[in-house]
């Protein structure tokens, strides 16, 4: 009883340490970016040495893996189920663009910091998690587009459009460097859309 209790303290102990590790390698990669962050700077912010790091994550990839699958699942994209139900396509958009767009404003820290890093440090967007996240994506803007499609599937300027209009630079560009809120980005999309579907400017 006294052997099977020191090992699952020893476990937790374990796990306590690999999530210490974990959080401090997010929290740098949303300050400084995935590029500028040492195994020795993780290791500093989650209190533990850089041999008890390689311990629990050996090479870049499982760290990378961990930090993504963490990452994503306390910051999930929004979930398109629920916009199936709105039958006009540009109304569908606008309703889901908003919530894209709220979703992209919670984590732009942490997006911009990987999309500037993207050449630098291509494994964070090869990780498993990462490749998942990117399906998820996909199904979104097959919601999006399914009202439009035909027998041929929606057209290829349409699918362009909603493309650009999902993307988080389209975002932080419109409402960064335009100045825009998310409504009046919403707007401009939707508009977009409405055009490259052929129902006039």
């Amino acid at each position: 009883m006294g052997r099977t209790y020191t090992l699952k303290k020893r476990a937790a102990a374990q796990a306590e340490t690999r999530l210490r590790i974990v959080d401090a390698a997010v929290e740098l990669h949303g300050t400084l970016g995935p590029a500028h962050t040492s195994v020795s700077a993780i290791a500093k912010r989650a209190g533990v040495q850089r041999a008890t790091v390689y311990d629990h994550f050996p090479d870049e990839p499982a760290l990378a893996q961990a930090c993504t699958t963490h990452y994503f699942e306390r910051h999930p994209p929004p979930d398109p189920t629920a916009w199936q139900a709105v039958e006009g396509p540009l109304e569908r958009l606008r309703l889901a663009l908003t919530e894209v767009y709220a979703y992209h404003r919670r984590v732009e820290p942490m997006m911009t910091r990987v999309h500037r890093d993207a050449e630098l440090k291509p494994l964070v967007w090869e990780t498993e998690a990462a490749q998942a996240h990117g399906r998820h994506w996909e199904r979104i803007a097959g919601v999006l587009l399914a009202p439009w499609a035909g027998d041929g599937g929606a057209p290829r300027l349409l699918v362009a459009a909603i493309g650009h209009a999902l993307h988080f630079e389209t975002w932080r560009l419109l409402v960064r460097q335009h100045a825009l809120d998310d409504a009046e980005a919403v707007t401009i999309m939707v508009g977009l859309a409405r055009c490259a579907s052929g129902g006039g400017s």
